[in-house]
Formats: structure tokens, C-alpha cells, sequence
């Protein structure tokens, strides 16, 4: 069981500033996986913690209940949640079956994500939280969660750990590893939504139905080599057809460098400083020399990277695994009716080595109670989230995410489909925000999605590896903070893998760096981090 951590600078540390091994593992909830519902293409475990997400095929027909009478007793409570689209009208009707449904009246006022982070330290500021907030794990920093751990964030511990959780069924079948993302203190806090134990930056992403046509299959695609030959063969820019975007930050660690540290005979070393990185920028460097990757993505066009891909003016491209879903597979067909994506298998560069991808954290969406609440009332939120949680294709899970049948969406070929009041008024956003079950992969009316998708996470779940200070909560002192963006550097990689620096220009880059602030960040992270509390491995 590795121990989580946040390290609070210079002075004393603070009660919730640091978990110990020991006291994580007494903190952390048992996992008792949830066996209601069968997938049609199960899980493979992996290492510890690492497992494929279940695939599904079908929506079930009847959905199974999972949770016994009405899980609220009246209470009134509040809860904000950030929001990326459009927020639904206050007490719509969808928010009044909700809170029949869960049995209290909960007021959802979902805040805008893109101000999100600037909005939540306000409240903090004034002691004004919700009774249920969601803080995104990725602006920790931003909110200083391990300081409002016990002083305004409701310690869970109590109710939820070991044991304990089994009075919430669907809560204990959330991994235990996702409940290490909300733990500060050796106390548990935080109730974390869409676990997974395949958590993956992303992958190499090619034209499957391009590839299929030439007898390319992702199966030959074993070394750095195998890729530049790809190059060669596949650009023909006389036509508008290259074969690359850009695919550095999904394939570097192919030469065998670490996603962002290592420690080597027990020194700790950022990626920054290592041989296998400068080697894979070298790789990339002439890939854009060689004229393999499309001009607009050279001059950092990202945005139409999509776009590139689907009129086939590009055939190769990293991307976030959200590459394999329905939207994309619409968007695809509407460009080419045969349009397909495939996904090439993690490799070593040297096609020798063992291949290796780094699994990143079990979750980044967590929620929390006000710690002002009574136990009574932190009871009847844990009963609401179990209600949340609920497996996909579940009574509740279907309430949560489709709403009233009738009212906010239809059967269509057995699949649950918004109406415009659906569309109006139910937001993935919102309830989802404050729990959800673990994730799966479904793709209703494109199962060849699921089926490749699924497919690849069973072939290379072998390969799947956790980085060091894997899931652990890590606070810094914002000189640290600046140190670890290194956005000097960052632009200069860039400008490399575009062809428009050399090596040598991103290496003068990294020894400014390490002077102006890698260095201590590096001491800062060994002694606070890596001494104290170990990988996280």
C-alpha cells in the first residue's frame, strides 16, 4: 500500500500535510467489487492496481436496482460543481426528480469551469463552502487542499474506512487506489468519481481502414525505426498527405526515459537529466526534418488536429485515449464512411526492450463534505453518493445520467437517448461530479469502438506501468511549483520536436534550468517526498 503525501514547504508539518504508510492503509476503504451487473467483455487485471476497463455492448434492457428504498432522510443541502457547456435552469424538473429520487432536497449551482479555479479560493477564503464541492485533483495547488483538509473539509475516515464502507455497497466497488487521491493527513476526505485502473495519458493513433488498405497492421509497428519507415512510405505532400501530427508527449517515454522522474541507485533523477530523453527528441527532431509531420501541426495547430486525421490529410497522431469513443467514430464516418482508428501497441524504441506505458492517477475528479456538517447529515451524503455510484446500466445509474424515461429521453434501438428536455437539463457535469461508479468503455451504436478499444487494453495491459510518486498528493512551495513547469524548457522541446531547435539548444535550456530552480526542486522533492514517503510505486 503506498503512502500518498503532501509536503507543506519550509516550517513544522501540519496534521494533514503528510500520510504515512501505515496510516493510509488504516484510512483507506476495502473494495468489494460490485457484481450486480455482468459486462459483456470483462476486466484484465494487470500489475496491482492496474486493470482493463469492462466493455459493454449492449445498454441493459431492465435495469437492475442496487440501492434498497430512498437513500436521503429530507435533508436540505447545497453543492457546486464546475461546468464546461451550458448550466441548466435552476430547479428544472430533471433537479426535482433527482431530489425525490435521492430523498433531499439538494440545490446544484454548477460554476463555470473555465473560472473554476479562481472561484473556489474565494469561497475558501470567506469559509464558505458548499455542504458538497468538487475540486478537480489537477488544481490542488490552486485550492490548497491538504491545508483545507479537517478545517473545512469533512474527515471521512470515520465512515468509511477498512470495512466501514461496506454499509455503502457502491462505494466499496471503487478501487481502493482512487480513495489515495483523496487522503491527506492519514485521514480520508475525499469521494472520487470514474476510477479507472487504465488510466492513460494516451496513445499512438493511426488510420485503421488507411492502414488495412495498404496491409499495414499495428502488429509490425515494433521500434523508432519501424515508425520512420512509416514516415517515408506514408507522406506524400505533392497530394496533401503526411504521415504524422504530432506524437511526442505519447511516445518519449518509448526510449526508456521516465514520464517525469526515476531513481536511480536511489537518487532521484528528472527526466530532464536523462540520455533516453535527449535521445527521443533527437528521434523527433528528424522526424520534422525528414518532412514527415504536416506543416500545420509544425507551426502549432492543434486544434484541427482532428480534422487533419479524419480527411485522411494525416495518418498518424497522438492523442488522449478519449480518441476511442462514439464521437469521434461519428465524426470519422461523416468525413469517410470507412473511416476506423486503430491504435499502435506501446513499444520500446529499440524494439527490444521491454515496452513500457505509465499509468497515471486513478482519478482526477474528487469530492468532499463540509466539515461543518453533523455525522447525521455526513451519513445521509454518503448514502446520496452511494446512490451516485452506482454501476453503469443501474436503475440509478440510469436516473443519474439520462433522467426521467419519458420526460428526458427515449429508447432508441434499446438505447437511452435525451430528449430536448435531456438535453436541456441533464449534465454529465453534475451528479457524476459528486460520485460516480468506476469507468467502462460503451459506445452504443458503434461496438467496433468497444471492441477495438477493450482489445488494446488487454493486449498491452502487461506493458502498463506506475511512474514514480504514482498517486500521491504532492503540495509545494510555489518557487517548487515554477521549477516543476518548466516552461522554459517546455517551449524549447517544442520548438525541437518542430524542427525549429536543435538539441543542443534544448539541453543549454536544461542546464539554465536545473540553475535557475531544477536543482532545488529536485533536493526539495528527495527530501520531502522521496526520504520520507518513497515512490508510490
Amino acid at each position: 500500500m503506498a503512502p500518498l503525501v503532501s509536503a507543506c514547504g519550509s516550517g513544522p508539518q501540519k496534521a494533514a500535510g503528510a500520510n504515512t504508510e501505515t496510516g493510509l492503509k488504516a484510512a483507506l476503504p476495502a473494495y468489494v467489487p460490485n457484481t450486480s451487473i455482468k459486462p459483456d467483455i470483462p476486466s484484465v487485471p494487470g500489475a496491482p492496481d492496474i486493470m482493463t476497463n469492462p466493455g459493454f455492448l449492449t445498454y441493459p434492457a431492465n435495469p437492475v436496482a442496487t440501492v434498497r428504498g430512498i437513500p436521503g432522510k429530507g435533508g436540505t443541502y447545497t453543492a457546486v460543481t464546475p461546468l464546461w457547456g451550458t448550466v441548466p435552469t435552476p430547479g428544472n424538473a430533471f433537479y426535482q426528480a433527482m431530489n425525490t429520487a435521492l430523498g433531499v432536497t439538494m440545490t446544484i449551482r454548477p460554476a463555470d469551469g473555465n473560472n473554476y479555479n479562481t472561484i473556489i479560493p474565494t469561497m475558501t477564503a470567506a469559509r464558505k463552502l458548499p455542504d458538497w464541492i468538487q475540486l478537480p485533483t489537477w488544481w490542488n495547488p490552486n485550492f490548497n487542499v491538504g491545508e483545507l483538509a479537517g478545517a473545512q473539509l469533512a474527515d471521512l475516515t470515520p465512515y468509511l474506512a477498512g470495512d466501514r464502507i461496506r454499509k455503502y455497497p457502491n462505494l466499496a466497488a471503487i478501487p481502493t487506489a482512487a480513495w489515495r487521491t483523496g487522503a491527506w493527513g492519514d485521514k480520508l476526505y475525499g469521494i472520487p468519481a470514474f476510477a479507472s485502473g487504465f488510466a492513460l495519458a494516451g496513445v499512438v493513433f493511426f488510420r485503421r481502414d488507411v492502414f488495412d488498405a495498404k496491409g499495414i497492421t499495428a502488429d509490425q509497428v515494433r521500434s523508432a525505426d519501424d515508425l520512420m519507415n512509416l514516415g517515408k512510405e506514408l507522406t506524400d505532400a505533392k497530394n496533401g498527405v503526411w504521415a504524422f501530427d504530432d506524437v511526442w508527449t505519447y511516445l518519449y517515454t518509448s526510449w526508456g526515459g521516465p514520464l517525469k522522474w526515476r531513481v536511480d541507485n536511489g537518487k532521484l533523477v528528472h527526466a530532464f537529466e536523462t540520455p533516453e530523453f535527449l535521445e527521443a527528441l533527437d528521434w523527433h527532431n528528424r522526424l520534422a526534418a525528414a518532412g514527415y509531420i504536416h506543416p500545420d501541426a509544425l507551426a502549432g495547430d492543434n486544434a484541427n488536429a482532428n480534422t487533419r486525421f479524419y480527411a485522411g490529410k494525416v495518418l498518424v497522431q497522438g492523442g488522449g485515449t478519449a480518441g476511442f469513443s462514439l464521437s469521434d467514430h461519428q465524426s470519422g464516418t461523416a468525413a469517410n464512411p470507412n473511416y476506423r482508428r486503430g491504435a499502435f501497441n506501446v513499444i520500446a524504441a529499440d524494439g527490444k526492450s521491454t515496452p513500457r506505458v505509465y499509468l497515471g492517477s486513478s482519478t482526477s475528479i474528487v469530492s468532499y463534505l463540509n466539515a461543518g456538517l453533523k455525522p447525521e447529515q455526513i451519513e445521509e451524503l454518503l448514502a446520496v453518493a452511494n446512490y451516485l455510484a452506482a454501476p453503469y446500466g443501474s436503475a440509478e445509474y440510469t436516473m443519474v445520467n439520462f433522467g426521467v424515461e419519458g420526460a428526458h429521453y427515449t429508447r432508441q434501438n434499446g438505447v437511452p437517448t435525451a430528449t430536448d428536455a435531456g438535453k436541456k437539463e441533464v449534465q454529465a457535469q453534475t451528479y457524476p461530479f459528486l460520485a460516480a461508479p468506476p469507468q467502462v468503455v460503451s459506445n452504443p451504436g458503434a461496438d467496433v469502438v468497444t471492441k477495438d478499444w477493450t482489445a488494446w487494453q488487454a493486449k498491452n495491459v502487461r506493458a502498463v506501468t506506475k511512474p514514480v510518486f504514482w498517486n500521491m498528493n504532492v503540495s509545494m512551495p510555489q518557487a517548487m511549483v515554477t521549477a516543476e513547469a518548466a516552461q522554459s524548457v517546455a517551449d524549447a522541446v517544442k520548438d525541437c520536436y518542430h524542427g525549429k531547435k536543435k538539441v543542443s539548444e534544448v539541453k543549454d535550456a536544461i542546464t539554465s534550468w536545473k540553475s535557475s530552480g531544477g536543482d532545488r526542486l529536485t533536493g526539495w522533492m528527495t527530501e520531502n517526498v522521496l526520504n520520507k514517503y518513497g515512490t508510490g510505486q
